[in-house]
């Protein structure tokens, strides 16, 4: 049944329970940042607080939201876009465009306006909802944007001219649910995954994907009405809203938090009495690095709830995990992988009951089906031997929308070409090795070597460039820039940092290397050259082992 039965099903039985909560409880620091400074996760820049909303207040909300843009033209098929941070409007948005049989249409909140621009018309969104943090971005492309879509200003500051305010027009519509009839074939939502290029591709699921979802995550981690969940990374990742849906099933509590510091993680453990957190590897060590410091200790907080823990987004060091095992001995644990494409983590994972084998991503996800394949896509692998891994299951994609010449080469069939380079050992569990593509996944997020390389290759003292991916203790992988600079140029990393300053800070190079770039006979990057002389060939299965 659709996720949207899920949210009525628990207001008329739960109607008083809280559903979500949110919070805010640092203050950002106060001198002057734009939004290419952000980080993965951000705290309000005005206060700190906490917000609630029941499972009832949570379904009349969505009903309101939908019956808004029905009245507006929203068809079924129609596409909604949502450009917010987290907080309590999100999801109520989330299933108000759903109720309507539209396609919700998440967007990375740090996208620039030209990015935005772009994904609106390749996902052709009719009416985009916007908070306050994006008004300087979406002001620079308004006039072209607003043409032929309504805008809505989701916020408690003053609505700029360019859209309508959302809080007084939804406030005006009927919290009663519409009837449109939806079913699993219905398509659902649109995400963002982009390639080594660095455009977006629009990911097509259906609402099968994502009722789905929910079920696996319930059935990996068996959440029940007791269970609080920690929601850490931003909604518009599939990961966290697919997280969450082991919430929904369930009709158990959810605390989205803003904010990524060890202490405020501990303390939202501690006050909400969370009982599963998913967390990103650096967030991880970071908690850890404070306790093996003395800085934070553990009895001072709630923590005896806290039965669950794991992670995704990245390869888990095995260290880390034999750590973690040393301040919470009797806490499940679970590593789970997957991709957009595959309506995000589950597809494989290890299983809380298999952690003598961290290390391995693991084995398929309920009602998943997973194989090795070598170059044509189809022939399996002998195991032991690596190809590349392809998943099969109800979570797959329907399409790369508006695009089916990179659909064609990601599907064979009903299986999915993940790009990821795998093995299996002799109990069946996969273990990564490297990537195919070259996009390097750093503390959880993609960066895109081409788009890097493209922007340094403006400043005019460089001669070529080569970005690439090369180990690092926190974060998995870090991005390193070899640079060759021009002939008679004198050229210092410092130089490079500031022009880098152009760049969102999750996309600028940590590390600078003055080298020659070697290319081919035919003009290519000599990438695997690269990673050999820099340590980085067989990246993740070096981070497996460590």
């Amino acid at each position: 049944m659709p996720i949207t039965k899920l949210l009525e099903r628990n207001a008329a039985l739960y109607p008083n329970d809280i559903a979500l909560v949110e919070l805010n409880p640092d203050i950002q620091e106060k001198r002057r940042r734009t939004w290419r400074e952000y980080s993965l996760v951000e705290t309000n820049p005005l206060c700190h607080y906490r917000r609630e909303i029941t499972w009832n207040v949570f379904n009349e909300k969505a009903n309101r939201v939908a019956n808004l843009l029905l009245s507006r033209g929203v068809k079924k098929g129609d596409k909604v876009g949502i450009l917010l941070m987290n907080c309590l409007e999100w999801l109520p948005i989330y299933f108000g465009i759903l109720k309507t049989g539209g396609v919700a249409v998440p967007l990375n909140f740090r996208y620039t306006a030209e990015e935005i621009r772009y994904c609106l018309e390749l996902a052709d969104v009719n009416i985009l909802l916007f908070g306050p943090e994006f008004i300087g971005r979406v002001e620079e492309i308004a006039d072209e944007i607003a043409r032929t879509r309504i805008l809505f200003f989701v916020g408690n500051t003053f609505c700029p001219t360019f859209a309508e305010d959302y809080d007084r027009q939804v406030s005006n519509y009927s919290s009663v649910l519409p009837d449109i009839e939806i079913s699993e074939d219905d398509d659902a939502a649109i995400y963002f995954s982009s390639g080594t290029t660095g455009f977006p591709k629009a990911i097509l699921h259906a609402h099968r994907a994502l009722s789905h979802a929910a079920v696996v995550e319930q059935k990996h981690h068996g959440q029940t009405r007791d269970d609080v969940f920690l929601c850490i990374p931003p909604l518009y990742h599939t990961g966290a809203k697919m997280h969450w849906f082991g919430s929904l099933i369930s009709a158990g509590k959810a605390v989205l938090l803003r904010g990524v510091k060890p202490e405020t993680i501990l303390e939202a453990i501690s006050n909400e009495r969370c009982t599963i957190v998913w967390l990103l590897v650096p967030w991880a060590q970071d908690i850890l690095e404070k306790l093996d410091n003395g800085s934070l200790k553990l009895e001072n907080y709630h923590v005896k709830q806290f039965r669950l823990m794991h992670i995704g987004a990245q390869p888990v060091p095995q260290s880390l995990v034999r750590r973690w095992q040393k301040y919470f001995p009797g806490q499940a644990y679970d590593t789970n992988y997957g991709l957009s494409e595959s309506i995000g983590p589950g597809a494989v994972h290890l299983g809380v009951e298999n952690i003598r084998k961290v290390g391995a991503i693991g084995v398929p996800g309920y009602g998943w089906e997973a194989k090795i394949v070598k170059e044509d896509g189809v022939t399996e692998v002998a195991r032991g031997e690596v190809g590349e891994l392809a998943l099969k299951g109800p979570g797959v994609m329907r399409c790369y929308y508006h695009n089916p010449e990179a659909t064609a080469e990601v599907m064979r069939g009903d299986w999915l070409l993940t790009g990821d380079m795998a093995k299996q050992d002799e109990e069946g569990f996969y273990y990564l090795v490297d990537r195919k593509k070259d996009v390097i996944v750093c503390g959880g997020e993609n960066l895109y070597p081409v788009e890097i390389e493209n922007f340094l290759s403006r400043y005019p003292k460089i001669k070529d460039v080569a970005v690439i991916g090369i180990p690092d203790a926190r974060l998995g992988e870090i991005a390193a820039a070899i640079i060759e600079p021009a002939e008679g140029a004198v050229c210092t990393a410092e130089e490079i940092e500031e022009f880098c300053r152009e760049l969102p800070r999750y996309k600028r190079p940590r590390r600078i290397i003055f080298a020659k770039v070697p290319r081919n006979a035919t003009g290519k990057i000599e990438k695997p050259l690269l990673r050999k002389m820099y340590h980085a060939d067989r990246l993740v299965d070096g981070q497996n082992r460590s």
